[in-house]
Order: structure tokens, then sequence, then C-alpha cells
């Protein structure tokens, strides 16, 4: 079962690495085809939801679920390790019969995405509400002090690069501190109208929720919709 947008070599080593110091068990509220399960350790338990069965089945620690209901207690997880959809052209939805290449959600998956998969979802509020609550969700299922890790990249749109980053950095530092960036250079697709100028890196992301759950007053308001 195909999948357009794996976990690179490059972005699973800087995940192990943000990873190194972490023990318990961590989840990946985004699971795709499983990836997560390949930074499991003898003391680090891996979990994934995945709102796609087809890709949920790939891997017997990941089932079936919602990023925005979690079916776990509050404060289960000592980590969460993820990557949403980055709102580009990936979620375009519509019936390619025209023999081009096409690397979107839809296609990989070759039905319709179910109605609550943010693989359909271009940049835009609806993108931003979706991601506000289910990061909003991640906050409430872990443990105080627990490490959150993104793995997240910009786009460009009609030559314009479009700062996804920024958004969710700005939206996490409303839950959680941040304590460190990586920018490895990753492989990007070179098809489609934008395929001369993609971004050269994507961004790895490493917060920490605090022992009180609390976030600092001083973080910026996470329902800020802004496009940077």
């Amino acid at each position: 079962m195909r999948h357009p947008a794996k976990y690179s070599d490059s972005i699973l080593e800087e995940m192990r690495d943000l990873l190194k110091d972490v023990t318990g068990t961590v989840l990946d509220p985004f699971a795709g085809t499983g990836k997560i399960h390949l930074l499991q350790r003898e003391d680090l338990y891996t979990v994934g939801i995945e709102i796609e069965p087809e890709w949920a089945t790939l891997h017997p620690q990941t089932v079936v679920g919602n990023a925005l209901h979690l079916p776990f207690a509050d404060a289960s997880f000592d980590a969460i390790v993820t990557s949403p959809t980055y709102g580009n052209r990936m979620a375009d939805h519509h019936n390619a019969k025209d023999g081009s290449r096409r690397n979107t959600y839809k296609h990989a998956m070759g039905r319709d995405l179910h109605p609550n998969n943010s693989g359909q979802m271009q940049w835009g509020d609806k993108y931003r509400e979706f991601h506000q609550e289910a990061w909003a969700e991640a906050n409430r299922v872990l443990k105080p002090g627990g490490i959150f890790i993104l793995n997240i990249s910009n786009h460009i749109r009609k030559g314009v690069e479009v700062d996804v980053t920024d958004w969710h950095v700005r939206t996490l530092s409303g839950h959680f501190f941040l304590e460190d960036v990586r920018t490895p250079s990753t492989p990007r697709l070179r098809h489609g109208a934008n395929s001369s100028v993609r971004v050269s890196h994507e961004s790895v992301v490493r917060f920490r929720k605090s022992m009180s759950g609390v976030r600092s007053p001083n973080h910026p308001d996470p329902t800020d919709s802004s496009e940077g």
C-alpha cells in the first residue's frame, strides 16, 4: 500500500537523536503506514493511530482511530512523535484521468479519504482549525514533562513559500516549551507547477510539556490563525 509522504531516513535519524533521552511509550497520532515503529527500542514502545484502515493494518501496533478523538486516557504517553500533512498539493483530490503523474493522498489510497483525514485539506482556515484541535488532543494524552516532536515543512504555492512550519511552531508553543529545532535536507518531489522551486529542507522540532501541564502566559495564543 503506497503512501505519498513517508518519513525519510534523515528525518528518522533526527527523531532518534531527539528521543535518545526518552523511555516509555511514544504515540504517533498520524501514523500512516507505521514508520514510527522503526523508532522502537527495548526501552521505548511505539503506538500508532491512523484513520485509514488500509494504512493502519500494515503494522500490528497501529490501530484505526481519529487524531481529534484519541482513544486514550489523559497523560498516557511519555512522548508524541508525528508529522501532520503540510497543506500542500498532496491534498488535491480531483480524479486524474490524463495519464500525468500524481502523488496525492487520494491517488495513493485509490479512493476518497475519510472525511476527517487532513490529507485532503489545503492550507487555510479549515487546515489550521483541524490542527489546533489535534494539538490540543495531543497535549491531553501527553504526560507532564513529556516530549513532543514535530516533523513539518513549508511548501511553495504559486511561486511563494508558505510558512506552515512557523504556524505549527507558534501553535504548539501555546501548549509546550520549545527545546530544539533541526532542519535536515530531504529529497523533495520534482513534479508539478512548483517543481523548480521546492523547499530544500524539512524541520524536526522538539517541545516539552511543563511538569504542571500549564503553558507559559508569555506563549502566543494558539487560536491565532494568521498565515505568518
